[in-house]
């Protein structure tokens, strides 16, 4: 009995885990761009300043949902717990999509300047979106996995740093004057500061 709780509460990577676990990410992702598209709207063209930050708040929220999420329900510790929360980040990547293809885009809930990239077409864009989200989600499980074997952790604990990198990052940026938007660079810094802290975390327990 003892042996069954403990093989439960870790490294939870099984098939029905991934598929709930993963649509919660993706419809909690379609929320974010749903917060996102009424604060641009509420706030205007006119909003300048109090409208680049609010859209960066959604886009960190949003980064860290996809990011940590994943690991909180496959809760990693070795490899193979890991891959579950890549495989949570994939299915829900692919869930938002659908979301976004059978809602958003006939309601033209935002336009999508990308499509003049790929010809007008939806689809060159989908497979990178699935790799961003598998990619943060892959990241963040082998995060949590390192800082777990330090002791207990939450999704809160484990975001921190990211988010405050990210904050850094993106304040380097606009005052560089890098020509950056202010939820683009938030977003990037975001997955440079989790991609720094998971190799290093994989560099000390190596």
């Amino acid at each position: 009995m003892m042996t069954s709780a403990a093989s439960t509460a870790t490294d939870r990577s099984d098939f029905r885990t991934v598929m709930i676990a993963g649509t919660k990410t993706g419809a909690l992702i379609a929320l974010a761009v749903v917060v996102f598209l009424a604060a641009t709207r509420v706030l205007g063209p006119g909003g300048g300043a109090a409208r680049a930050l609010v859209q960066a708040l959604v886009v960190l929220a949003a980064a860290t949902a996809a990011a940590f999420l994943p690991a909180h329900w496959a809760v990693p510790r070795t490899t193979e717990g890991v891959a579950g929360s890549a495989a949570i980040g994939l299915w829900g990547t692919i869930v938002f999509s659908v979301i976004d293809i059978a809602l958003f885009r006939p309601l033209r809930a935002y336009p999508w300047t990308w499509d003049a990239v790929g010809g007008g077409g939806t689809w060159w864009y989908l497979p990178i979106w699935w790799m961003l989200g598998t990619y943060l989600a892959w990241l963040g499980g082998m995060l949590w996995a390192t800082r777990q074997a330090r002791g207990e952790v939450s999704v809160g604990r484990v975001a921190l740093p990211v988010v405050a990198g990210a904050i850094v990052l993106a304040a380097v940026a606009m005052l560089a004057r890098l020509g950056v938007l202010l939820p683009v660079a938030a977003g990037g810094g975001f997955a440079i500061t989790l991609t720094g802290l998971a190799v290093a975390g994989i560099a000390r327990k190596g």
